[in-house]
């Protein structure tokens, strides 16, 4: 940036030119940062007043002022003083230096001013705003030259020598480390900390705004989540239970311990992370822009709010515009009937005439093509395509056929010759881009346009056929989406001679088509323009009046010849005229941008066809030229004129070119579509007093179609020069860009319509879409047709100004509609890059585009930084970029991506493949190094947040059964007492006397069956040997560990035999036993402290396990993880004594305690809870007659034997029914993943029982070897129900696949359901053999989070499938009740399962006795209704539907659907959000997520995501977990965590522990990838 500091100082003009230079190539990054101040100080030391302190600070100081930003006055047509003159050359700074140049963007230092001026607006009110966390290598990765691949196109220039900008600005950066620091600071200095449970659970943004007040006052109170309940907190860490060698085969996350901060509640929040989330909490607190008032109805009452118009918003007033006319096209008598008329004349007449010279890489001529010689070649080509492909009988090419023209762009030559010899032969080209490799960024669409084209041939150079990609055996391959092409080299030597006969028919011009030109669409797909004879003459013939082109003249062209500007003039018009054409190659351009000034010097041309790139390359590079002089040109047309910002680079390059001869109206715009063809020109005058028309423009007026000149706020303005007059022979119109086409006003922008001859006449084959663009009829507001000819569409955006100048604002396809407001892609361009474009944006690559998420458009920025900008640059740049758009532009940007420098998909001429990028960052390919988004500024239209509605008082609900006009939602299985069965066990109230009666009457009888993994017998146990071996451990408990009766003993043992056999021993000796899973030796630190814990929290007098656990559990690795010498008496049970006890325990009372069950709940609660004796007999034969179990039955069971239906299955039911169990412990399945199934066929069993994760093991692990099983002789169609025991939603996507895999192996559909238990019953339902088939319904996801139940069709939109959770087991009663107000529900609405039978368990066991939550969870009693009965509540959301089919005896039958745990369902924005529904949405969001777990914190939705993939695809998943979560849940996801498999810790049975998670994340304990705070 040139320094204010120099404003006063009177420097002559070259060395204000000079440092202009410096500044662009330090901006280019040509020279070091240390070269740059030498070479200044050097430059202006003579004009100095010597400073007294050293140059570097002098610089500093200078630069320091200069970014304040001084306002600065508008430049109209001719005041620019030379102090604009610098800055106008310095603040071009756009696309490159000398290497690769590829795209151009265009600024102006104006628009630099109001952007500097927005940010220091903003300065004054900054706030921090959390910068995203990167892991270390990450990091490393993505500032290493090595991530940004080689730039295939540039020379070599240095660009790691740049060093950054060493003065930076230290303070943004101190700021935010500042902030961060004072968070943490107040948030350690509340020690007065005072805890509040319900942060998580409480309604709406409570929290998040209490918390915000206070931090506001600097003293900050603790929210935090519940407490544990088990009330548990000593100083012990409250550890998870992890998986020990179970079948989720995941490290373990290294927080599994998190140690309980001086907060009281096990919530951590002294870290980093919960730093960055105040932050972002304090952010969002700031105002957004005004809330939308109206609300639309989204097929059902959810609302999505919609924009209303603002009263305030301009309109236009104008009276309706009038269509302007261009002058008459003359005609001239000498013009050809058709342009293969002027060529033959040209190439009879003047044969020696040249028409094109090309060039080569330095710049030299490489060859002249003659008319002569273009005549008699043209002919050539014409004679081989009708003659010589294919036979004389078939030949392949007829006229009026399409044929490819594929020739590199530094060949226009051969590209030209062949175009005419098409012409003469009466085919049709379709010129096209080389392709280079076999998937090029948009080669596939030119291949589908090839395709409906039906071309069959394609016409290349002998060089280019030479470069394209073969196969092996030499062949062309055929290009994704191509068709099946012949490739014809046209060089003469490789054609015949035409005989001395043959002669082209060479017609007037007519209606046939003449070529078909490409044209990319928004979308990314290609369309062909068709132009007809006659509108390519009448083109030529009007382009020729505008610009007055005569015989002769010379004409260098910049451009691309196949398309376009450069087409139309270099190849065609050029031609009709005889003219001379210098044609410059891009690779020329590339390593000599001032090679056309040069060559219109020596040529002195008349007239130069140029892009604004090409006059700021120039600027950029034309350093030392002295012998430059343009006197000669008459006209410089600027092809991109319709750009606005071309403005810039015109008002440039005539400062800096003015003193060399040229002049201000020598400059040319014009204003070209591929529809329309040429739409305005500027006419070349000789008149230099009459300035060219500008306007300065309110963008605010334009974002809503209004032509407002600039008002007071100076900021936001569009300056915008004019692009000449209609075309002669042409009607020009501008009408509304959508809806029907009607006149616009004046004073309104609207898409330029044309009427004329010279225009394109349809796409190709599309006839649909031909009639919406060519075959247009304006109509007046009164209805009235402007004219009884159509128009064409351009496709451009742009006004009628006074004296009939046109004025284009902007292009349809950059066109972005935001919240009913218009934003132009290049617009917001110029904005980024005014924002320090000097030191970050890699050559100003940037692409704008818009993303359609919640019904709406939303603005996303990707642009290529450089190699050597940091972290702190990339984000500092993104907070100012998204500043000064929404000062600028006053609209939010919705996704802001930086991208490794090189990295962008390229147009053939190196600009950015817009539609493919937008495409790479749909499908999160596009891998950025860094993504801010900003959901929460932007996205304005969710739906209002739910009011809850009061209850209905009990008197006008309850007649009868029925709440509010519904059925009471209640259900019951069989009724024990009338079920008549000859169960010999019920005679016993105990467990350990049915044992006895066993051993005594069938001691043979095998009760367990135990499988090693190589599925073969390891141990097995009769009813007498497990009698013996229970005496022998109750004979142990008693004079070994010297307890008494109700001692409580922890047994700690892995899944087998011995557990039994120790549980029995228990009951014999009158203890109650614990099961507690053994610490797993790999991964002691985390796994053994939750043994440490439940023996503690249990108080077990003493501890039995095998000799192998009993060294584990004094190791020195258990010494380090906890305090060995706290463990209650150890108990080895490899070595029993010999003798018999003297008596066998018998209960006094069947409600004393039989044993503790101890497990840790899916929200991460360690929970124990009490089985009495009775309760365990009432649930051995509730299982036995749902299961029909009998001594002759089989069961195999794959399940964790610590707690729950698992433990009762494992060690109870047996012993109860005397069915054969085979034991298969799921740790087994690691080294075996068939071992269950093979276990399954081989015993024929009819009856197994396993959990999620063995069912998703077999899954994907033998997903690709059913047909091997099947060889081996697996047979699974005995099996009748396969049960998964859990206590969640049933998980309906992995039991329908693993159904669907193992179908061929006779495996029933029907045969697969789940259970349904938690901590307050161990098993509520479950699949019977005699009942109905597992139901699935179909819910409307959005009325369930309004706890409403609505069934809907299969595949409606936002329905979730449902599961019924397995039959209710005979003797429960369930009932769904509101968890608020106790109230009984229809069964219409979700509320919670209540659940009342003989086998509830009888309390939770805790050290203190927690009256209110014991009474309320298990002795409950509803509100009003049946207030007599007591329910135990289960903490579990569900719903009761009666279905068509009919229970065994008879009933209709009622299903229970599990929907989720109370405790973890979140309350946002006033509805009910469930976990698994959001996570289920994220996983399908991209196929490197493999596992995702959600959590709320103060209000913000987190999202942790398990990346499978590379580091590099972190990134790509941001944008695509928010738009999916808005998409489907209408939910701003505040925190997306990105991290490696296996961090989302998950219990025995599979299930997720999200609250764990939570505090890991909290405590700064994932190690994360990248950790995104959405804005």
């Amino acid at each position: 940036m040139a320094d204010r500091s120099l404003e006063g100082m009177a420097l002559p003009l070259e060395v204000r030119a000079r440092l202009a230079e410096l500044e662009l190539e330090l901006s280019e990054g040509d020279i070091t940062q240390k070269g740059y101040e030498k070479k200044r100080s050097k430059l202006i030391g003579a004009y100095l007043p010597q400073p007294p302190t050293a140059n570097g600070a002098a610089v500093v100081r200078c630069r320091r002022q200069h970014s304040e930003g001084a306002p600065r006055r508008m430049l109209q047509a001719g005041n620019i003083g030379v102090c604009d003159i610098r800055d106008a050359a310095v603040r071009e700074r756009v696309a490159s230096t000398a290497g690769n140049r590829p795209l151009f963007y265009f600024r102006f230092d104006v628009h630099t001013e109001a952007v500097q001026a927005a940010l220091a607006k903003h300065k004054e009110r900054k706030m921090a705003v959390p910068m995203p966390s990167k892991r270390r290598s990450l990091v490393v990765q993505t500032s290493m030259d090595a991530y940004t691949p080689p730039d295939t196109s540039s020379g070599s220039e240095d660009e790691g020598s740049v060093q950054g900008d060493s003065q930076g600005t230290p303070t943004s950066s101190q700021g935010s480390i500042n902030m961060e620091h004072w968070i943490s600071q107040a948030i350690h200095g509340s020690t007065t900390s005072t805890t509040s449970s319900s942060s998580t659970q409480s309604g709406g943004s409570g929290a998040a705004h209490r918390l915000a007040d206070v931090m506001a006052q600097t003293h900050i109170e603790n929210h935090s989540a519940p407490p544990d309940v088990t009330t548990y907190t000593s100083e012990h860490a409250v550890p998870v239970e992890r998986p020990q060698g179970s079948t989720t085969s995941r490290t373990a996350p290294k927080y599994g311990n998190a140690e309980l901060m001086e907060t009281g509640d096990g919530v951590p929040v002294s870290s980093r992370v919960s730093a960055k989330i105040q932050q972002l909490v304090n952010t969002l607190k700031r105002p957004k822009r005004p809330p939308l008032r109206e609300f639309f109805v989204d097929d059902f009452e959810e609302l999505l709010e919609v924009q209303q118009p603002d009263p305030n918003q301009p309109k236009p007033e104008g009276a309706q515009m009038l269509a302007m006319r261009g002058e008459q096209l003359g005609v001239v008598t000498n013009w050809p009937p058709s342009l293969e008329a002027a060529l033959q004349r040209w190439g009879t007449i003047s044969p020696k005439a040249p028409c094109l010279t090309t060039m080569d890489t330095n710049g030299k001529p490489l060859y002249i093509l003659t008319y002569g010689k273009l005549w008699t070649r043209s002919m050539k080509v014409a004679y081989n395509i009708l003659h010589k492909l294919g036979t004389k009988q078939e030949p392949m090419v007829r006229p009026g056929d399409r044929v490819a023209l594929v020739f590199p762009n530094n060949d226009p030559a051969a590209s030209m010759v062949a175009f005419y010899g098409c012409l003469l032969a009466e085919v049709v080209p379709v010129p096209i881009e080389v392709p280079l490799t076999r998937k090029d960024a948009g080669s596939q669409q030119i291949g589908f346009l090839l395709g409906s084209c039906g071309v069959t041939v394609a016409l290349t150079s002998d060089a280019c056929h030479k470069g394209l990609p073969k196969s092996p055996t030499g062949e062309i391959p055929q290009f994704k989406g191509w068709p099946k092409l012949l490739w014809f080299v046209t060089e003469s030597k490789h054609l015949s001679k035409p005989p001395r006969d043959w002669f082209p028919h060479i017609k007037d011009a007519n209606n046939d088509t003449a070529y078909i030109e490409y044209k990319t669409c928004k979308d990314g797909s290609v369309l062909g323009v068709t132009v007809t004879r006659i509108a390519l003459l009448t083109h030529c013939q009007a382009l020729t009046q505008a610009c007055g082109y005569t015989e002769a003249e010379t004409i260098v062209n910049v451009l691309d010849f196949k398309k376009d500007v450069g087409l139309w003039h270099g190849i065609l018009t050029s031609v009709m005229n005889m003219m001379h054409v210098i044609s410059i190659p891009y690779s020329l351009m590339k390593v000599n941008p001032l090679s056309w000034i040069q060559k219109v010097c020596q040529y002195k041309a008349k007239v130069a066809c140029v892009k604004s790139r090409d006059m700021h390359w120039a600027l950029v590079a034309h350093r030392d030229q002295r012998d430059i002089n343009l006197s000669s040109l008459r006209m410089l047309i600027v092809a991109d004129g319709a750009n606005p910002w071309s403005i810039s680079s015109c008002d440039a390059f005539l400062n800096v070119f003015q003193s060399k001869g040229l002049r201000q109206e020598v400059i040319c715009p014009c204003a070209s579509s591929p529809e329309a063809l040429t739409v305005a020109i500027r006419r070349p005058t000789d008149d230099s007093n009459q300035p060219p028309g500008r306007g300065v423009l309110s963008m605010h007026g334009l974002t809503y179609g209004v032509i407002r000149v600039d008002s007071e706020e100076k900021l936001s303005v569009l300056t915008v020069q004019d692009v000449g007059l209609v075309m002669p022979g042409a009607i020009m119109c501008s009408v509304k860009p959508d809806g029907i086409p009607q006149l616009c006003r004046t004073d309104e922008v609207g898409e330029l319509c044309v009427c004329a001859v010279a225009t394109g006449t349809s796409y190709y084959g599309l006839s649909g879409m031909t009639k919406n663009t060519f075959e247009v009829f304006p109509v007046t507001s009164s209805g009235a047709p402007v004219s009884e000819y159509p128009f064409v569409r351009t496709g451009l955006l742009g006004f009628v100004g006074p004296g009939g100048l046109v004025f284009a604002v902007g292009k349809m396809d950059g066109l972005m509609v935001v919240s009913g407001r218009r934003h132009n892609a290049d617009d917001i361009v110029a904005t980024a890059l005014a924002v320090e474009p000097m030191k970050f944006v890699y050559r100003g690559r940037i692409a704008v585009f818009s993303v359609t998420v919640l019904h709406d458009e939303r603005i996303v920025i990707v642009a290529e930084q450089r190699p050597d900008s940091t972290e702190e640059d990339s984000f500092q740049w993104m907070s100012r970029v998204l500043q000064a758009i929404d000062s600028i532009h006053q609209v939010g940007v919705y996704c802001l991506a930086l991208v490794p420098a090189n990295t962008l998909p390229k147009t053939p001429l190196g600009g950015i493949h817009l539609s493919e990028t937008k495409q790479l960052f749909l499908e999160g390919s596009l891998h950025p190094c860094n993504v801010l988004m900003c959901p929460h500024t932007c996205v304005t239209n969710l739906p209002k947040p739910r009011q809850k509605q009061p209850e209905i008082g009990p008197a006008s609900v309850m007649v009868g059964n029925l709440v509010s006009g519904k059925r009471i939602a209640q259900a019951s299985g069989r009724d024990l007492g009338q079920i008549e069965d000859n169960d010999q066990a019920r005679k016993f109230l105990f467990l350990s006397e049915v044992l006895q009666w066993r051993a005594q009457t069938t001691p043979d009888h095998v009760l367990y069956t135990l499988l090693n993994c190589r599925g073969t017998i390891a141990n097995s146990l009769t009813c007498v040997q497990l009698h013996k071996r229970a005496e022998k451990i109750a004979v142990m408990l008693m004079e070994r560990g010297h307890l008494q009766d109700g001692d409580h003993v922890a047994l700690v043992y892995p899944p087998g035999i011995d557990l039994i056999a120790a549980f029995y021993g228990c009951l014999y000796a009158g203890c109650v036993p614990i099961t507690v899973r053994p610490p797993h030796p790999q991964n002691i630190a985390t796994t053994l402290p939750t043994v440490k814990m439940i023996v503690e929290v249990s108080r077990s007098a003493c501890l039995m396990t095998t000799q192998l656990i009993c060294k584990l559990l004094r190791s020195r690795e258990a010494a380090a993880a906890v305090d060995v010498r706290a463990w209650p008496p150890i108990l080895d049970t490899d070595d029993l004594p010999k003798k018999r006890p003297a008596q066998i325990y018998k209960p006094s009372n069947p409600d004393t305690l039989a044993y503790l069950d101890f497990s840790v709940s899916t929200t991460g609660m360690l929970a124990g809870v009490k089985m009495s004796h009775a309760a365990t007999s009432a649930f051995c034969r509730s299982i036995k007659l749902q299961c029909e179990l009998y001594p002759s039955r089989e069961v195999a069971i794959c399940l964790d034997p610590y707690c729950g239906l698992g433990f009762v299955l494992w060690c109870l039911c047996s012993v109860y029914s005397g069915h054969q169990s085979i034991l298969i412990p799921p740790a087994e399945l690691e080294t075996n993943p068939a071992l269950w199934l093979l276990a399954v066929s081989q015993y024929k069993v009819r009856d197994t029982f396993c959990s999620y994760s063995v069912m998703e093991l077999c899954t994907k692990g033998l997903g690709s070897q059913t047909e091997s099983l099947k060889a081996r002789g697996l047979d699974l169609s005995r099996v009748r129900t396969c049960v998964v025991v859990a206590e969640e939603r049933p998980r309906i996507a992995l039991t329908q696949s693993f159904s669907k895999l193992f179908k061929d192996l006779g495996l029933h559909p029907r045969a697969v359901s789940t259970s349904f238990g938690c901590r307050v019953n161990l098993a509520i339902c479950l699949q019977g053999t005699s009942g109905p088939d597992p139901t699935t319904v179909y819910v409307d996801m959005r009325a369930l989070r309004h706890d409403r139940v609505r069934l809907v069709e299969r595949g409606s939109p936002h329905s979730l499938p449902l599961m019924e959770s397995g039959k209710i087991l005979p003797g429960v009663r369930i009932i769904i009740a509101n968890p608020e107000t106790k109230g009984p529900l229809g069964d219409s609405h979700l509320g919670e399962i209540w659940v009342h039978s003989a086998h509830n368990a009888s309390g939770y066991f805790t050290i203190y006795g927690d009256e209110s939550l014991q009474s309320d969870h298990f002795n409950s009693r509803l509100s009003f209704g049946d207030t007599q009965t007591v329910w135990a509540r289960t903490g579990y959301l569900g719903f009761l539907r009666r279905t068509e089919l009919t229970d065994a005896n008879g009933e209709r039958h009622d299903a229970l659907y599990v929907v989720g745990a109370l405790d973890e369902a979140m309350e946002l924005r006033g509805m009910r959000y469930h976990p698994i529904d959001i996570e289920t949405s994220v996983i399908r969001a991209h196929k490197s997520v493999t596992e995702c777990a959600v959590f709320t914190w103060t209000n913000l939705l987190v999202v942790v995501v398990e990346l499978d993939g590379s580091e590099q695809e972190a990134l790509d998943l941001v944008p695509l977990v928010t738009n999916v979560v808005l998409e489907e849940h209408y939910l701003v996801v505040g925190v997306v965590v990105v991290v490696d498999i296996g961090v989302i810790p998950i219990n025995s049975r599979g299930e997720k522990q999200r609250m764990h998670l939570r505090d890991g994340f909290l405590a700064d304990q994932l190690d994360p990838i990248y950790v995104a705070y959405n804005m």
